[in-house]
């Protein structure tokens, strides 16, 4: 994830500090400061960063449950505003995501009790609303702290964990869709209530609000494009009309070719029609900056490119879209050559189709042949 740092990794989780956190804990420390004093300021530091340990304990609850059904993470990243697990994908199964979704706030369940124990009980609604001040004990106001954790994340705001919960028991009883769906609404519904609050009070809320809103969104779109592909085969989806860049080429013919045409990514073949990588359309811009349009496109492409069979189902090229987070899915035939292009727009645009007239059939193989791919 762009401006992020890799601190470390976690039984193959890599554990990543995005740079606008540090630049939080220099905002906490100044705040702190002007309150108390350098001693109260290093407290300030000391509590978020103990507070962010837990978020990060939280987040591994979602990791060791979500590997209990084969379902990896490949990452996790502190924010300002908390952690995002980055899971390869949601367990299909509604109990398998309601054990995941609710392992999180679990782990912050324990460390409340665990801290609760240790101080006597002694904790209160007051060490919340006096988290600024430096005379609370820090340990009453960490376990407040998880309290106030466990309660914010149940809230049924999709996709933070009480909204998965919600899809998780919403898709026992209808289809996963839908549940998605229902589930998504209430989460938008409640973004704009947070953003309404924070702008009267806290702009933290008003983060959150955008990221849980259009985070909902996304997802639900993502589920809905992946009920649209079912049943469906690469060949119905795939790009056909395509340009091609051979290996010999620079930046600057893939310049032209941009502008001639309506392409963002270029994908670079051999003389034998075999894909040797991708040409973004930022990567193009990125090596013209930077060496100039007599600059080679071998060495401003994408070389790692996953490609598919054409008769390979469309939602199995989906999940390879999103898991490598590539633009495109290069689609081979039998020989191995370059036959067609899928990226999200076009499974997109192929949606609205359907959605248009589900009984009609788009795509290259509802014609009678494919055309092939071009060159410059």
């Amino acid at each position: 994830m762009p401006w992020s740092l890799t601190v470390g990794h976690v039984y193959g989780t890599a554990v990543r500090i995005h740079v606008t956190f540090l630049m939080f804990l220099v905002w906490i420390w100044a705040a702190y400061y002007q309150r108390g004093g350098a001693g109260a300021a290093w407290e300030g530091v000391a509590f978020v960063a103990l507070l962010f340990l837990c978020v990060l304990l939280h987040e591994f609850g979602h990791i060791f449950a979500a590997r209990r059904y084969g379902v990896k993470t490949p990452e996790v990243t502190l924010w300002p505003f908390g952690g995002i697990a980055r899971l390869e994908r949601i367990p299909e199964k509604p109990s398998e995501e309601l054990v995941v979704a609710i392992a999180g706030p679990l782990v912050n369940v324990v460390i409340a009790l665990v801290l609760l124990v240790f101080l006597g009980g002694h904790v209160g609604i007051e060490h919340i609303a006096n988290i600024e001040n430096p005379q609370t004990s820090l340990l009453a106001k960490l376990a407040a702290a998880n309290i106030f954790l466990v309660v914010f994340n149940l809230i049924p705001a999709f996709p933070m964990d009480g909204g998965r919960v919600l899809r998780a028991l919403l898709a026992m009883t209808m289809g996963h869709a839908q549940a998605t769906q229902i589930a998504a609404s209430i989460g938008q519904a409640l973004a704009i209530a947070l953003g309404l609050l924070g702008i009267f009070g806290n702009p933290m809320l008003i983060i959150i609000a955008v990221f849980v809103f259009l985070a909902a969104s996304g997802e639900a779109g993502s589920v809905q494009m992946k009920q649209a592909a079912q049943g469906l085969l690469v060949q119905d989806a795939m790009i056909t009309q395509f340009e091609t860049l051979g290996p010999q080429s620079s930046v600057g013919d893939a310049a032209e070719a941009l502008i001639r045409t309506t392409q963002k990514e270029f994908p670079i073949v051999d003389g034998a029609g075999h894909l040797r990588g991708v040409l973004t359309r930022d990567a193009m811009i990125h090596a013209l900056q930077k060496s100039g349009p007599a600059s080679s496109v071998i060495e401003a492409m994408q070389g790692e490119v996953p490609t598919v069979q054409s008769r390979t189902p469309l939602d199995a090229a989906l999940r390879l879209l999103t898991e490598k987070r590539v633009p495109v899915v290069g689609v081979l035939d039998g020989s191995g050559k370059l036959v067609g292009l899928l990226s999200p727009e076009n499974v997109g645009e192929m949606m609205m189709l359907r959605a248009a007239r589900p009984d009609a059939r788009f795509g290259p193989w509802a014609r009678r042949g494919p055309a092939g791919p071009t060159s410059p």
